[in-house]
């Protein structure tokens, strides 16, 4: 059975919702050890919010009739040249450290991610919300 797309507006939503959730995360756990579950949730968190970030690009993108994007890659370019994310460059880094964490490859990135996350990535996440969320009210 084929899902609809979702416009916009519901992506954008349910990407502020788990940016959100990402932000709470985040603030509780720097004030607490990391427990080795504990820093395995907020990386679930933050790749699930950086996937809603990524839906709400394609379905913003599908809505001016541009697309479809082979990868993550191709959608940040795209982005970036949109004037919808500002930092082109971590973009792409969020990327990698994504395909590095993955258990695939065996090199232990856990904790370079992690303070990556915490010290740029959250942000970068930030001002893309604040972006759409002008875009979407324009």
């Amino acid at each position: 059975m084929k899902t609809l797309a979702k416009n916009p507006a519901q992506a954008h939503v349910e990407f502020s919702n788990s940016l959100e959730e990402l932000v709470d995360y985040s603030r509780r756990s720097k004030s607490s050890e990391f427990s080795e579950a504990h820093s395995r949730q907020l990386l679930i968190c933050f790749e699930k919010t950086h996937e809603l970030a990524l839906d709400l690009l394609t379905s913003y993108f599908r809505q001016l009739g541009k697309g479809p994007y082979s990868g993550s890659r191709d959608l940040t370019v795209e982005a970036f040249h949109a004037d919808l994310i500002d930092d082109g460059k971590a973009w792409l880094d969020i990327v990698i450290d994504r395909i590095q964490y993955s258990p695939v490859y065996d090199i232990d990135t856990q904790e370079k991610f992690l303070v990556n996350i915490h010290k740029r990535y959250i942000r970068l996440l930030q001002r893309f919300e604040e972006t759409m969320s002008k875009k979407l009210n324009e």
